[in-house]
């Protein structure tokens, strides 16, 4: 630490900081534009012009070293004097149009304006007009209003890592653009309307839609992926009207996904489920709740609790989940997963008290190399790429064995691209390099004798065994494998091996959450074995139960068979479904449906990755006769006359569970005994091989439509690279009919050289892939 003064005051200041920044640490302001603390130093906008004792002129605080001694005035007339002029200049070419900005109330030119600026400018010049780009269905753009700042430009090269914005031309003939016109593809994109310090980039859903000083914020935690990322929702009357990040270092800094910030339109502009609704001879009719509810508890009694099977989203709240749980155990129901897109349950009893990450989310930064397998962190968990990202930036070796070549926006130092089970073998092979090089293969011995590993096996081996600090990560995709046991116990197993932490990087808000509420067919609450397991989401579709109960799930967009889920719910004597959202589908299958409070709706805990619980408030009330699910799961336990349902607060929920969690023993993972492999695909075979689009994981997300207009938004299609194309003659454009068993559908063709030989990309979670089987299987493909 050195000791320098601003302002008379003495402060220490961390040794090689910026002046900015040691003042920033004090609490003494300087007025500023391209500086922002998460960027690189720029020095181009010189508001922040400081008087420096025995300097001949101001000098810019933002990349001025502070140093031993240094005396620093900010508000000396010296100071002041410079910052006025670069006022001054700023504002001879910036638009009088505050009114109508959206920016205006919450603009950094206009609050430093007001202490630095003119009230009548000196030159009368005509100002110079900018055209305006066209970014995309997220962003806004009046270019007239830059200042020149590059944040945004400093963000895609530093943060985002796509180089989309740049600067073309000079002085006052430079612009801010894409250089060819085109929408940012970046899932961090929205971050440069916050970034920006004037109007020129604002959001293109909330454009003219309200003002600053109207709205209300709360806090919130976001509902889509599995990092909990901390949000402010900007609320006016009883609408979300915005998103925006809250800061929080240890989970996503400052910034937040473009999922996480424009999913709140699903809110306002998806078809709502506000009333109580139930079927009679065929029809639908509105109802009260008690009428509803009454109906509801009558069917789910004549049903044999055997025969009955019970959904939940995993982007449920942890009460939600929990309530859910104790409630269908309550009527003795057994079947209950939040599994839905899981096909393989083999290890259940093995796996550890939560699917959790094994670090926090700040150590994924710090590592020295990482192998995630079946995993596209950059679209699934943006900002864990993020983290990610900045440790590649620091020479960590980033490794992937993915069944897709996926685009990411680090150097990837290895990678290994192939079919489902070729993906087991490519684990096996990196397991194998590891026992040939010291390494002890407890268990593994039988099954690696016969397996000579590939280069880029013995490679992803290296990387790991050399790295002081590294991790191996099970992403969502892998949850989607037909052997997903023996990939997790190889993965399991390389990590042991190599002196890795062991992680996962789930799906869902609240994935972790789940498994600590018990909304699982084989564990209660807190992880307590049941003595009789009940049936997996898969099973309780192939088995065709007599009733079912379902919490925000859309069966035909959520499992992992949709056609058997659809059909298993035709087939039901009698279905009730909790829901936000409707939709066609449901008002076949089901008999009875309940209007739950949506994200920001309600009160609840998300539970992340890294095990961290955050709690939230409704920020909105539900809409129409909705109401908060715990709310109607508590009177659903009453009806039912369970002992203990009589909560008044989600928070007494949450600290029931808490209380269990605190107290209970703690489980350990165990890896499943594996004695061979399956056998590779066979050549002239088709295997299909599925990931969930991002904006594709859940109801909400699924109904913002700007989200949906974006490049990210998948269009439903087979994807096959030329290769396979050319061997079933088919070409992009063309439609093919795509066959699993006795599923089909109809979908255009698209060659994309990142699907491995052999295989063909079909995404599941779309209306348009609703009618195939399994994400990951044998398929055939011909020409339509």
């Amino acid at each position: 630490m050195i000791d320098i003064e601003i302002n008379g005051i003495p402060i220490k200041a961390r040794h090689g900081a910026m002046v900015i920044e040691a003042a920033d640490e004090a609490g003494i302001p300087i007025p500023r534009f391209c500086y922002h603390k998460k960027l690189s130093i720029a020095a181009n906008c010189r508001m922040c012009l400081v008087d420096v004792e025995k300097a001949a002129k101001p000098l810019p605080a933002c990349s001025t070293p502070a140093t031993e001694g240094m005396k620093i005035h900010t508000n000396s007339p010296k100071a002041i004097m410079a910052q006025k002029g670069v006022m001054e200049f700023l504002l001879i070419n910036h638009p009088l149009d505050c009114p109508i900005c959206d920016q205006g109330g919450e603009c950094e030119l206009q609050e430093l304006a007001m202490g630095y600026g003119r009230d009548v400018s000196r030159y009368q010049e005509k100002k110079r007009v900018v055209k305006d780009k066209n970014l995309g269905p997220l962003i806004s753009t009046d270019m007239t209003r830059c200042i020149h700042c590059t944040r945004c430009v400093r963000f895609g090269q530093e943060i985002a890592g796509l180089m989309e914005l740049g600067a073309t031309g000079r002085g006052e003939h430079m612009e801010i653009g894409t250089y060819i016109e085109k929408a940012m593809v970046s899932e961090l994109s929205g971050n440069v309307i916050d970034l920006c310090p004037v109007g020129a980039l604002t959001s293109k859903p909330f454009r003219y839609t309200a003002r600053p000083w109207e709205m209300a914020s709360r806090d919130a935690v976001a509902p889509h992926d599995c990092i909990g990322s901390n949000l402010h929702l900007h609320v006016r009357g009883n609408r979300v009207m915005r998103v925006v990040p809250r800061e929080n270092e240890q989970i996503n800094e400052t910034w937040i996904s473009d999922r996480d910030r424009y999913s709140y339109l699903g809110l306002n502009e998806g078809e709502r489920l506000e009333t109580p609704l139930i079927k009679r001879n065929g029809a639908w009719h509105e109802t009260d709740w008690r009428t509803a509810l009454d109906v509801a508890v009558q069917g789910l009694k004549k049903i044999d609790p055997a025969q009955l099977g019970a959904l939940i989203s995993p982007h449920a709240t942890l009460e939600e989940l929990y309530l859910f749980a104790r409630a269908l155990r309550g009527i003795g129901c057994t079947n209950i997963d939040h599994r839905l897109r899981q096909s393989d349950f083999s290890a259940q009893n093995s796996a550890p008290l939560y699917p959790g990450l094994g670090q926090s989310l700040e150590d994924l930064e710090r590592l020295d190399a990482a192998l995630l397998i079946g995993s596209n962190v950059r679209k699934e968990q943006p900002i864990a790429a993020h983290r990610l990202r900045k440790a590649a930036l620091n020479g960590a070796r980033i490794l992937f064995i993915n069944p897709v070549d996926y685009d990411f926006h680090f150097d990837v130092a290895e990678k290994i691209i192939a079919a489902p089970a070729a993906m087991l073998h490519a684990l096996a092979g990196v397991a194998k390099a590891l026992a040939q090089s010291g390494a002890r293969a407890e268990g593994l011995d039988t099954l690696l004798r016969d397996v000579k590993p590939t280069e880029a096996q013995r490679a992803i081996a290296k990387h790991l065994q050399d790295a002081g600090n590294a991790t191996v990560l099970l992403g969502s995709i892998a949850a989607l494998h037909p052997q997903y046991a023996v990939l997790e116990t190889l993965a399991r197993a390389i990590a042991r091996m190599s002196g890795a932490k062991f992680g996962y990087l789930p799906e869902a808000a609240d994935s972790a959450g789940a498994w600590l509420a018990g909304a699982l067919p084989h564990r209660a609450a807190a992880g307590q074995a049941l003595a009789q397991a009940g049936l997996d989401a898969v099973a309780m579709f192939e088995q065709g139960l007599k009733g079912y109960v379902l919490l925000g799930v859309e069966p035909e967009l959520d499992c992992a068979q949709p056609a058997a889920a659809t059909q298993a719910l035709r087939n039901a004597e009698f279905v009730v479904a909790l829901a936000a959202f409707k939709n066609v589908a449901m008002f076949e299958y089901a008999d009875v449906l309940l209007p739950i409070a949506a994200f920001a709706e309600t009160s609840g805990t998300f539970v992340n990755a890294e095990g961290r619980w955050q709690s939230f408030a409704g920020a909105v009330t539900p809409r129409g006769e909705a109401r908060p699910a715990w709310k109607v799961l508590r009177v659903l336990g009453n009806l039912f006359n369970i002992p203990g349902f009589d909560y008044i607060s989600s928070e007494q929920v949450r600290d029931e569970l808490r209380a269990l969690v605190d107290k209970a023993a703690p489980i350990s993972a165990s890896e499943t005994a594996v004695t061979a492999l399956p056998p590779p695909e066979q050549a002239g075979t088709l295997t299909r091989v599925a990931h969930v689009p991002p904006y594709a994981g859940d109801a909400l997300v699924r109904r913002a439509t700007a989200l949906q207009q974006t490049p990210d938004a998948d269009e439903a299609a087979v994807y096959m690279n030329e290769t396979t194309a050319a061997q079933l003659r088919l070409t992009t454009g063309s439609f093919a009919v795509a066959r699993q068993g006795k599923q089909q559908a109809a979908l255009p063709v698209c060659v994309d050289a990142r699907v491995p030989d052999g295989c063909v990309l079909i995404p599941a979670g779309l209306p348009e892939t609703a009618s195939l089987g399994a994400p990951f299987g044998p398929i055939s493909v011909a020409r339509a």
